[in-house]
């Protein structure tokens, strides 16, 4: 992240949306949806509808090809067929999680997409990866035709270049050697730990610094230009992926890199207010404003110090929100409600007067970052604190109830998805404070993490 004072276009989490549409799901309880599934013969468990809903997003195109990746959003998103590398590498971890042989095979399917793009971009032979790819056909607003899946007619990766998403970031890429480092694990095969080490290697080239605060940068933009940001969320992802090569490879520059990695994530601690800041944009100021989330929960699943643990205390009071129909701008239908967290400390002061961005609804301030959500719940069952566990519970039962009743009526490549399979990114629009916002579009990367909270999988863990 880089704080205050701006954020690059090409971030991962940069969404650009076309209104609500079909967001808002049915009014009825979660109770009624229940009963009337029973009655049906129809119900599932929750987990298991969620990875029905990660195959949807990984089957939207059946006609373009067995390697392909998983559309990020839900089409009423506007960013079509959008496959976003984090959530990708999310729906590979989510899906090593659940272990049945469907979903290994499809861990495995998705681990070898990362590898094709790896090996077949369009520009680079360097072991970078985009921060998003297409996955299918399309036409663009301004009436350009986007005709191919993920593989291209001449055999290259079809980079998301509409919407500028040509960049390559340093957390993005962790995420994805995260993925393939646990596919390594978990199926031996020396390809994916390859690919993961290839990663590792162009983070170190591109990212190191020498700057007072250390760390590694940002990553570059579409021009392959290097940007100035360093970001704690990053450095936490990277503490995770050096700490999982040196294991696999027993290469000891993996640990001091991880060490490289840990001391810039470490001077980002606020002891006083106990929490840890965004990063810094220069490599000397660290940035102060807004406070998010992840740099709270995710610093816990990669450290794993009780030095450090008052972060999760400090995200679940300083970011908690409820969610109801009477907020200014709540999306939520009548009779409903969820709890969780926001995405940051800006996201409760926004202001509910003014769109998010142009074309954009009026946020909530109130609004329930799920994916974020169950981040929380992850880490505090992860800590296993008095009261953890109940916390965690509370915060995947107001997941569930969105998955149950948010989100009905959405589509991926035109085809309809389950009712009650996926995960709204959030309960009503809300503002990051970074200058983009969340809507309650079906989400590849917040279904995934819930499935990780839900199987106690940590991804960060070394």
């Amino acid at each position: 992240m880089t704080g205050s004072q701006g954020r690059p276009v090409f971030d991962r989490r940069a969404l650009i949306g076309t209104g609500l549409g079909a967001a808002v799901a049915l009014a009825a309880g979660s109770g009624t949806a229940r009963a009337a599934d029973r009655a049906a013969g129809a119900v599932s468990s929750a987990p298991n509808r969620a990875r029905a809903f990660l195959a949807a997003a990984m089957d939207a195109y059946p006609e373009h090809g067995t390697i392909r990746l998983a559309q990020s959003y839900t089409d009423q998103a506007g960013l079509f067929s959008t496959a976003f590398t984090y959530d990708n590498a999310l729906a590979v971890l989510a899906n090593l999680a659940c272990d049945t042989k469907d979903s290994r095979s499809r861990a495995t399917a998705l681990g070898d997409a990362l590898l094709y793009a790896q090996a077949n971009d369009p520009d680079h032979d360097d072991g970078r990866l985009r921060q998003a790819y297409n996955v299918g056909p399309y036409t663009f607003y301004d009436g350009t035709r986007q005709p191919d899946g993920f593989v291209r007619a001449d055999g290259k990766a079809n980079v998301g270049w509409q919407f500028g998403f040509t960049g390559t970031a340093v957390g993005d890429m962790a995420w994805a050697g995260i993925a393939l480092a646990a596919l390594a694990r978990r199926t031996g095969e020396r390809r994916f730990l390859a690919g993961a080490v290839r990663i590792g290697e162009w983070i170190d080239r591109t990212g190191r610094t020498d700057e007072p605060l250390g760390g590694f940068k940002f990553g570059v933009n579409g021009a392959n230009e290097k940007l100035p940001f360093t970001s704690t969320e990053h450095n936490t992802d990277l503490i995770g992926l050096f700490g999982q090569l040196a294991r696999l490879t027993g290469d000891r520059v993996w640990r001091e890199r991880r060490a490289v990695a840990g001391a810039f994530v470490q001077r980002m601690w606020e002891p006083a207010g106990g929490f840890f800041y965004t990063g810094t944009n220069d490599g000397v100021t660290i940035n102060k404003s807004p406070i998010p989330e992840d740099t709270q929960t995710w610093t816990h699943l990669a450290l794993n110090s009780p030095v450090y643990e008052r972060s999760l205390d400090w995200a679940a009071t300083e970011l908690a929100v409820l969610d109801t129909p009477d907020r200014p701008n709540s999306t939520v239908p009548a009779g409903q409600s969820y709890e969780g967290v926001t995405f940051s400390s800006a996201s409760l002061l926004a202001n509910e007067g003014a769109p998010i961005a142009d074309g954009q609804p009026k946020p909530d301030r109130n609004g329930v970052w799920f994916e974020g959500t169950a981040h929380l719940a992850l880490a505090l069952r992860h800590r296993r604190d008095a009261g953890d566990e109940k916390r965690a519970r509370l915060l995947i039962a107001s997941i569930e109830r969105a998955q149950d009743l948010l989100g009905a009526g959405q589509t991926f490549g035109g085809g309809a998805v389950a009712a009650r399979s996926g995960v709204v990114s959030a309960s009503s629009p809300l503002d990051t404070g970074f200058g983009f916002g969340y809507y309650p579009y079906l989400h590849t990367g917040a279904t995934a993490w819930y499935l990780l909270a839900a199987a106690r999988s940590n991804p960060l863990k070394a």
